[in-house]
């Protein structure tokens, strides 16, 4: 998968913020509080990768990795992680150096913390309504006879995943969500491509 398809699939997709609802957490230890100039140079940084997709996409040409479900915990984390070693990586660090993050693993850090905070904003008031869609959803699956016990077992494990990133979102610190809360308008505007 290159790092321009990963891009499109799952940050500039309007399904994105649906499934980081579902499956967005994050464990990170955290060093300094998010600001404004943080949070927007981070959503700038990100909405402008499409500028150097192109030079992306010819840096990962011919590799050929296996395509994986993203760890939806560290979205950012996780993804950069697959791409330490490759030409892609250190292009993709000049770009986000040019919005004042120091490297990679700072900028995905910091992303990561933002859509966790997000996602728990997004999370308030929902969580009966949402277990609930999440155990009608684990019993259709059960029931579906179109499926094999290979695709079954894969998405129990998508949907068990996304359970236990709906509990860790409500770990975000209030400090982050409260720093996060007024960017959510952008947010979601850019999710959807917008």
């Amino acid at each position: 998968m290159t790092c321009s398809h990963f891009l499109r699939t799952y940050l500039c997709r309007p399904t994105f913020a649906l499934a980081l609802v579902f499956t967005l957490a994050s464990s990170l230890v955290r060093a300094e509080p998010l600001t404004d100039d943080t949070i927007q140079s981070f959503m700038q940084s990100l909405n402008d990768v499409k500028s150097i997709e192109a030079e992306l996409d010819e840096l990962t040409k011919g590799i050929d990795k296996e395509a994986e479900m993203p760890d939806f915990s560290r979205i950012f984390s996780a993804s950069v992680e697959n791409m330490e070693g490759e030409p892609a990586y250190d292009r993709l660090e000049e770009h986000v150096e040019e919005y004042g993050f120091d490297d990679l693993t700072e900028w995905s850090s910091i992303g990561d913390r933002i859509y966790q905070a997000w996602m728990a904003i997004e999370m308030e008031g929902q969580e009966p309504a949402e277990k609930e869609q999440m155990e009608q959803a684990l019993a259709e699956l059960e029931a579906a006879t179109q499926l094999t016990p290979e695709q079954k077992a894969q998405m129990r494990a998508m949907m068990e995943n996304a359970v236990n990133a709906m509990e860790s979102a409500k770990q975000a610190p209030a400090e982050d969500i409260e720093a996060v809360r007024p960017h959510v308008p952008a947010l979601r505007s850019q999710a959807e491509g917008n």
